[in-house]
């Protein structure tokens, strides 16, 4: 097994490709989406203001909207429609229209209707912009109704505010106290690629070994012993590769872990053998490099978007759930997130896991798509 090893080190070192998809490529794009949002927190997101009433009460509204760490009055616009052409071209993440009776609806108290619009393609940054939006009026409002209150001349500071605001709610984040949103997003972007390099890598060592002819001798030797035995030499690489996005992440980063490693380990390479089993499937299915990784590019690009991290699992189609239930990083993902938030106990973190048994069905798709292709291109 010892040379055997050595052989397939040999062999992956001279395929450049090869290595590097599974090597250096991956963790370059590992750091690239993390210095994109390194940031962690947006700041100065850049909305437009139509202001049809043009007054002292108006313009105190748009320093309030300027004053949020949030947002950023980058310009001003006569009517909606060249707002709206902004928001459009992505100039602008939104635009806030002030009405024409702005002043005399606060004077006469009745709620004036400050409107505001976004792109909601834009999931997290239209619910930054919305949250502090809607801050920033809500101390408006408290400000306006304090000087109402202390203008009767029957009440004090304390009183006036009280009146204004008679609740003070605070929103605690349960598993992202600072909203961090590089924390929420990497953590979950990583894995996807990290699906992906395994389900392409698989199917470049396939191809790899069908070039040399090296296929072609395993009928005589166990078309499946000869494909696990190629195969777990690459397990280590994946299997670093997963370990060492837990240590960046959660040993260096610092964020914040409740559980352990040891599970999630575990359940990395549960979710490696998944991925290679239908790595397989792919390449055996077309027997061509380049159609396998075209199916396998199809299946896996959605994996972040149907994970059920940005977007409710019980919100989405029922498609959209088969889909997701076809993903190992579906499952993985769930696991990872019982340990890093919720701290849960090693076997309801394993629950997470009994889904993808289901992966093993592959194997006997194998028995018998693996050595009829490759008799049938041995026949051709």
């Amino acid at each position: 097994m010892i040379g055997f090893i050595a052989d397939e080190w040999q062999r992956l070192r001279k395929d450049k490709w090869l290595l590097g998809s599974i090597t250096w490529v991956p963790v370059l794009v590992a750091i690239s989406v993390w210095w994109i949002f390194s940031q962690g927190i947006a700041r100065s997101l850049p909305i437009a203001i139509v202001d049809h009433q043009h007054s002292l009460i108006s313009q105190q509204l748009v320093r309030y909207l300027d004053a949020s760490d949030t947002l950023k009055v980058s310009t001003h616009f006569q009517n909606e429609y060249e707002a709206k052409k902004a928001l459009s071209g992505s100039d602008i993440y939104a635009y806030v229209v002030i009405p024409r009776d702005f002043d005399r609806d606060i004077y006469l108290s009745n709620p004036p209707q400050v409107s505001v619009f976004y792109n909601s393609q834009y999931i997290l940054v239209g619910k930054l912009v919305n949250s502090a939006v809607l801050r920033s009026v809500g101390t408006f409002d408290a400000q306006i109704e304090t000087l109402k209150n202390l203008s009767s001349g029957d009440a004090t500071l304390k009183s006036a505010l009280g009146k204004a605001v008679n609740v003070r709610t605070q929103v605690t984040p349960l598993f992202n106290l600072n909203s961090n949103y590089a924390q929420f997003l990497v953590s979950a972007i990583i894995p996807a690629i990290w699906q992906i390099v395994i389900v392409v890598g698989t199917i470049l060592t396939l191809a790899m070994h069908k070039r040399k002819g090296l296929l072609q001798q395993w009928p005589r030797q166990g078309v499946l012993a000869c494909m696990a035995k190629t195969l777990s030499c690459y397990i280590p690489i994946y299997l670093a590769l997963g370990v060492g996005y837990l240590l960046w992440f959660y040993a260096w980063l610092d964020w914040p872990m409740q559980g352990g490693y040891a599970v999630l380990i575990a359940a990395q390479l549960v979710t490696i053998i998944a991925c290679m089993l239908i790595g397989c499937v792919f390449f055996f299915i077309t027997y061509d490099a380049a159609r396998a990784l075209s199916f396998a590019g199809a299946f896996t690009a959605p994996g972040f978007a149907f994970m059920g991290i940005t977007f409710p699992v019980t919100d989405m189609t029922t498609l959209a759930q088969f889909w997701r239930s076809l993903l190992p990083i579906s499952h993985y993902i769930e696991a990872q997130i019982s340990q890093v938030s919720y701290g849960a106990s090693n076997m309801q973190t394993l629950h997470y896991l009994v889904p993808m048994l289901a992966y093993l069905l592959l194997i006997f798709i194998l028995m018998k798509l693996a050595p009829k292709k490759i008799q049938q291109e041995a026949e051709a």
